[in-house]
């Protein structure tokens, strides 16, 4: 059992039950047991972020702040430009060589890996959930994981929606909305994204 808990009534739902739910792909209701949870998290995520983004800037303190925000460690070769946002932070995989630019925003309650040597641009914003479309329903909640290669390169201001998975090597372009997977070593753009052409490779 891991730190986090949520207590309602005699219900204890654990940080592990949450991210398997999640990962699961079930639907969460709002107000359910799981949605406090997510509550609760994102107001953790929050309070580290913003020690994130105010930080004195030396490495070891920020290995040590996004291990705390994602509950594993942290390679120190992750590096970002503040201020970056995330609404969970323990379901988000940062792999080695990271780079996290200015005004990221990141809603990892889904599930989101971003793999070594990927550098994400200004404003670039990462959604794993959407709402369910019923208006009798509509705080409730799906889930679906976004997964970015190794030495993917998204550019500013780009959206990569729930359940996209990036190939190795591919450019996003800026502004893009991807809703779709991305072949590796592909570049795309446009809304929503397309495919423009392949990814020069130096031989």
């Amino acid at each position: 059992m891991k730190k986090n808990e949520n207590q309602r009534g005699d219900k204890t739902i654990t940080l592990d039950e949450f991210l398997a739910f999640m990962d699961s792909g079930a639907t969460l209701e709002g107000e359910s047991e799981i949605h406090q949870m997510m509550h609760q998290l994102s107001e953790e995520a929050i309070r580290i972020c913003n020690a994130l983004n105010t930080c004195d800037r030396k490495p070891e303190t920020i290995q040590a702040l996004l291990s705390e925000l994602t509950g594993r460690e942290v390679d120190a070769s992750v590096r970002f430009f503040p201020p970056i946002f995330c609404d969970c932070g323990k379901n988000l995989r940062l792999g080695k060589g990271v780079f996290l630019n200015s005004g990221v925003k990141i809603q990892d309650q889904g599930g989101v890996t971003i793999d070594d040597g990927a550098l994400i641009g200004h404003n670039t914003v990462i959604a794993t959930l959407n709402h369910l479309q019923d208006p009798a329903r509509r705080g409730g909640m799906s889930a679906r994981p976004v997964h970015i290669g190794k030495n993917v390169w998204i550019g500013a201001n780009a959206t990569i929606l729930p359940g996209v998975t990036i190939g190795d090597g591919a450019i996003v372009a800026a502004g893009a909305v991807v809703t779709r997977d991305v072949e590796a070593n592909t570049i795309v753009g446009g809304v929503p994204a397309k495919y423009i052409k392949e990814v020069a490779i130096e031989k």
